[in-house]
């Protein structure tokens, strides 16, 4: 919370700063020589696509133009693209404008923005630009709350005619809703309503910043779902795996249940035309080991289909979501590493998406990011394709860490489905690194095995134990019997072998001289012998006596 705090607060600072850094003026010698807009009311976004006919009246060259919002929608606005388009509108003439946000001291109270053409705009030359804009939460329940098998209705407040800085020659509107339900609308001649459409104009030489309102009351029972709080955590290892988590806080704006929940009623008649019941996910095709869960634990009533360019899940609460109601949950899944990390020697560059598809028409209103870099990772440097706050950067701690893990943070507020593009992660690793946890694990099992081995072999009692340590020595003593006694066997073996050997050779010499050996050896052991059966008694008596009955009995 206290991180949402912080963010917002140097949002608005930065934003501040922006709208006081860029100041541009109005040119009066632009004109708009034919306007298109389409307002798109069938989801619970307002996407309006304005298709504008510029043409440079004046007497030099012009780079750029503004687009203005009025202060009513400023607030709503989430998303703000320009594309210019060729005289036979063909998609391969379309390309992607430069804009920014900028402000007009003359017009405080509107919201302005910068749109920069590939080239210049001549004197008396005409160029077509598209600018769509998408505004969430610009839709409002009326009435606020309904029963459960009561349709949803909602009232949009808009503009009639195209709010701009300059002047308009020609404009036409046409609103598209998502039935043919029609409450009431405003009417400003010419207006024409065919089933789900409503057209308003063409108009004529419409005046810079003119607004008439516009009310469109309609029925509308598309998901209105919000994503109040998304926190995604992207863990990168350099062992090749990317792992994704998402916590999830949903809810529906739309209008609130009054009165009571059948379930029953549900089931039987599919009451609830505004519940949501399920939606799908979009995941990257290459996404593996997908979970869904939530405080109480797995739900297991998601679906999951592998496409050709995604994975779906079909996610489906525990209970269906009505206006007012609310649910959380968790979406995990493992990525590749090598279809998102990239790397020239040492410097690396993580590329991934910023937000995933969480549903059609999504509207996310807080979205914080977690990135966990291995670590060791340095000179780390974050780029987005739009501008986001970039959060204090942190440090995780798991299992063989020592330093800990850097974690770059990211905040934005008011996303959609425009904001679905790759940022950048770029940030240095030395290969070798990727050798110390191994080290660390075979360096700790060598220290662990070593001290077993000395635990084991020293004696680390106080005071000793007489008893215990003479069954060592007898032990000892009679190992060393054995051994002797086993070498005298071995003696009189080789003075059989001997005798034999004589007796087949009649060498005398040969006979006397390894009886001679064997005798010697003989002696030897058996004076080893007296002496260990001397030290034997001396510690245990009893058995020094039957080791001497065994070898009289012998």
């Amino acid at each position: 919370m206290k991180f949402a705090i912080i963010c917002l607060i140097l949002t608005t600072g930065f934003m501040t700063f922006g709208w006081t850094a860029n100041q541009d003026k109005i040119i009066d010698s632009l004109v708009n020589t034919k306007v298109e807009r389409e307002v798109d009311l069938s989801s619970q976004l307002v996407k309006i696509s304005n298709t504008i006919t510029l043409e440079n009246a004046g007497k030099s060259g012009v780079s750029s133009f503004l687009f203005a919002v009025e202060p009513s929608a400023a607030n709503h606005l989430s998303f703000i693209g320009a594309m210019s388009k060729g005289d036979d509108d063909h998609d391969g003439d379309s390309e992607s404008l430069e804009v920014a946000r900028t402000t007009v001291p003359e017009h405080k109270e509107s919201t302005f923005f910068r749109v920069t053409f590939k080239e210049l705009l001549r004197a008396g030359k005409s160029a077509k630009v598209d600018v769509e804009t998408v505004f969430t939460h610009h839709q409002t329940p009326y009435p606020a709350t309904i029963s459960q098998t009561e349709p949803q209705l909602v009232l949009y407040t808009g503009n009639v005619y195209f709010y701009s800085p300059y002047k308009t020659t020609s404009e036409k509107t046409v609103v598209k809703l998502s039935s043919s339900s029609i409450e009431s609308y405003t009417k400003v001649k010419p207006v024409l309503q065919s089933e789900s459409e409503i057209t308003y104009g063409p108009y004529e030489n419409t005046a810079p910043f003119t607004t008439e309102e516009m009310k469109v009351h309609c029925e509308n029972n598309s998901p209105f779902l919000a994503v109040s709080s998304l926190r995604r955590l992207v863990e990168v290892s350099h062992w090749g795996n990317i792992a994704i988590e998402e916590n999830v806080d949903i809810r529906h704006t739309g209008a609130i249940l009054k009165g009571s929940f059948s379930r029953y009623e549900y089931q039987r008649d599919k009451s609830g035309a505004n519940s949501v019941w399920s939606f799908k996910t979009l995941l990257p095709a290459a996404a593996t080991d997908v979970y869904y869960r939530d405080e109480i634990g797995n739900i297991s009533t998601s679906n999951l289909h592998e496409l050709l360019d995604s994975v779906e899940v079909e996610l489906r609460p525990r209970f269906p979501l009505f206006g007012g109601w609310k649910t959380n949950y968790l979406l995990g899944y493992n990525l590749p590493s090598y279809e998102y990390l990239f790397n020239d020697g040492d410097r690396y560059v993580l590329k991934i998406r910023f937000v995933d598809h969480i549903y059609d028409n999504q509207q996310i209103d807080q979205a914080y990011i977690r990135v966990i870099l291995p670590e060791g990772a340095e000179n780390i440097e974050l780029k987005t394709p739009f501008k986001v706050v970039r959060g204090p950067d942190e440090r995780h701690y798991t299992y063989l860490d020592y330093w800990g893990r850097p974690v770059i943070t990211a905040y934005k507020s008011d996303l959609v489905e425009q904001h679905i593009q790759d940022f950048e992660v770029h940030y240095t690793f030395h290969k070798w690194e990727l050798l110390r946890e191994p080290l660390m694990i075979v360096v700790s099992f060598y220290l662990l095995f070593a001290a077993v081995i000395v635990w084991v072999r020293l004696d680390f009692s106080i005071s000793k134990d007489a008893a215990s340590e003479s069954r060592m020595r007898v032990s000892g003593l009679l190992e060393q019997l054995q051994s002797v006694h086993d070498q005298r066997v071995a003696a009189y073996q080789a003075y059989d072998d001997a005798i034999n050997k004589f007796k087949s050779s009649k060498d005398n010499a040969a006979f006397v001289s390894n009886r001679k050996k064997v005798d010697a050896d003989y002696k030897q052991l058996t004076q080893i012998i007296t002496d260990l059966q001397a030290k034997l008694k001396a510690e245990a008596s009893d058995t020094a006596d039957r080791v001497s009955l065994n070898r009289s009995q012998a």
